[in-house]
């Protein structure tokens, strides 16, 4: 209860942001509806208990998922780790139009540090962003076009991740992911992140792994149905690999014990 007056008091102590129109999100019992934050979630609230908002509060991420029972309407209030306040109505509906939505920070509603010290942005640079990002999706469907190859791949209980490719393009590293279904039992994904590790597992002492951040994901894999097989882009910063470091790329399903593990060497620049 006092982490939600302490919100609500951020976004009710500017006159500007308290007047702003609140986008409708529309959930149901039967699907997830999920939500991708340009900023990994720190907190996340529902206004009412028939309304679910959850996200992985171990290991951060960009996404939530959000559910709902029958019941009135209700809000979403969520906070990035870059400070941000998003601000939702959510409503109940049988039938469901969309059930991805991309959050660009455009929709924020305010911020954690009071306005008067944060320089607001120019619109130029906002522009960019969204330019940037309508590439890297043009970019990632064309590549996802392309015929499969594989670099290397991993199958456990039922479940296949591959690497099929790697491009190096401008700035940009895009991998291109799938991952397949044929356990009878329906995976949902908890986290898939990119390492690049060196040094030898047995000797502890010398092994290393560093995450990469992803700038973009396309076609994010949430949950793959048995049968399934689904094709992702995941784009990184462009970093060239050294001669003792390799690519892992690491699945973990969500409420299940279902892991995999794959390593790659990826050419050189």
């Amino acid at each position: 209860m006092k982490t939600i007056l302490i919100l609500l008091t951020i976004i009710l102590s500017s006159p500007i942001q308290a007047q702003a129109v609140l986008d409708t999100l529309y959930a149901n019992d039967k699907k997830n509806v999920s939500l991708f934050f340009p900023e990994t979630i720190r907190q996340g609230i529902t206004g009412a208990s028939h309304f679910v908002f959850s996200y992985n509060r171990e290991e951060k991420q960009y996404f939530g998922l959000l559910q709902a029972q029958p019941g009135e309407e209700s809000n979403l209030l969520v906070v990035t780790d870059d400070g941000m306040v998003y601000s939702y109505i959510l409503k109940y509906t049988n039938e469901l139009s969309k059930l991805n939505h991309f959050v660009s920070r455009r929709e924020s509603i305010g911020s954690e540090i009071p306005f008067s010290e944060e320089p607001k942005p120019k619109q130029k640079e906002l522009d960019s962003t969204d330019r940037s990002e309508q590439y890297f999706k043009t970019f990632s469907k064309y590549l996802l076009k392309i015929e499969p190859r594989k670099i290397n791949g991993e199958q456990k209980s039922g479940i296949k991740l591959q690497l099929q490719n790697l491009i190096y393009h401008k700035s940009e590293m895009y991998l291109v992911l799938e991952i397949g279904n044929t356990s009878n039992i329906t995976f949902e994904t908890d986290f898939l992140n990119i390492y690049r590790a060196s040094g030898d597992k047995k000797r502890k002492a010398s092994y290393q792994r560093l995450k990469m951040k992803p700038i973009y994901i396309c076609n994010p894999p949430i949950k793959i149905w048995n049968g399934q097989s689904l094709r992702f882009v995941y784009v990184l910063p462009k970093y060239a690999l050294g001669d003792k470091e390799k690519l892992m790329v690491e699945l973990q399903e969500l409420n299940g014990g279902r892991k995999l593990k794959l390593e790659a060497k990826i050419p050189k620049l």
